[in-house]
């Protein structure tokens, strides 16, 4: 039986595995994407985690990924099916059939991109349609694309193609932008991006790929059509939280309910980073949760 089985190897799982093992408990992450990181391994820059500005994502989390094997933890490459809490075990089900039993889990499975969920969208995902710019960006080189959203990702995203492509069209059913003060201050000083407030997408559309977008002005109706190549969706994200649905309690955003000491209302089970109810959604924040579940299973297991 493990102390505690972690889902999720993004900051916050990880950090939770190095703090686990100092501890000296007996400690399985599971993951079922093979590539250690969560979202950050989807992001061009990171200039906002201490005393690493500038680094890549990917380079971010293959230095996480590098701190938290000098501790060895046990990891297990696989798809978690369904959790059955016991009275004072839990028992989490593998897709594949494999049962392992677990004092305490750590729920680390951050967030997946929210959809548009207008016309086109599905039609097109993997061929114009796409929710990282990272990923894809390079396919769109010298190309007109557009981006879709108003936060952090979006302005990230939006900086990012500017330096490749060479018109971006910036959409946001707000005439104001909610990003950081820092990034719509880069996002405005970019020649080639192209900001259009209050309107949204419509419809997108093309043949065997995509050949334009029809956007709507959401105060005059005016609808307008962007011949664009390609168009990346950042509005936002849906908690991978699934999973505990009638184990523990849960927001009407999906989101799970965890103060800042992680514990949920089944007092044997902890959420950390974007998955869980929280003011702030960061790197440093994520990392943080992972820390602090370890001191609350601590207590919780009496050590």
């Amino acid at each position: 039986m493990y102390d505690v089985v972690i889902i999720g190897s993004g900051p916050a799982g990880l950090s939770a595995a190095i703090y686990a093992r100092r501890a000296l408990l007996k400690v399985l992450i599971i993951d079922k994407n093979p590539m250690c990181g969560g979202q950050i391994i989807n992001t061009a820059e990171v200039d906002n985690y201490l005393g690493m500005p500038g680094v890549s994502g990917i380079q971010m989390a293959m230095s996480f990924k590098a701190h938290a094997d000098m501790f060895e933890p046990e990891t297990l490459i696989g798809e978690v099916e369904g959790i059955r809490c016991e009275q004072n075990y839990n028992v989490i089900m593998m897709k594949d059939k494999t049962n392992l039993k677990t004092k305490t889990i750590i729920f680390a499975t951050g967030a997946k991109y929210k959809l548009l969920n207008v016309k086109g969208e599905e039609e097109f995902k993997g061929r114009g349609v796409s929710y990282c710019a990272t990923c894809d960006g390079a396919f769109f080189r010298q190309k007109k694309v557009a981006v879709v959203g108003g936060g952090d990702v979006a302005l990230e995203d939006a900086i990012y193609l500017s330096k490749i492509c060479n018109k971006v069209y910036l959409i946001n059913r707000r005439n104001e932008l909610r990003g950081s003060k820092h990034l719509q201050k880069r996002v405005f000083e970019c020649e080639n991006i192209e900001f259009l407030g209050d309107y949204v997408v419509d419809s997108i559309n093309g043949d065997s790929k995509v050949k334009n977008v029809i956007i709507k002005n959401k105060n005059t109706q005016e609808e307008r059509m962007l011949d664009v190549d390609g168009i990346f969706i950042a509005i936002g994200m849906v908690p991978e939280s699934e999973l505990l649905k009638g184990l523990v309690e849960l927001d009407e955003n999906g989101y799970v309910v965890a103060g800042e000491d992680t514990v949920t209302s089944n007092k044997s089970i902890f959420a950390v980073g974007d998955v869980r109810t929280k003011s702030l959604r960061q790197i440093i924040t994520a990392a943080a949760d992972g820390a602090v579940a370890v001191y609350e299973i601590e207590k919780y297991l009496n050590l």
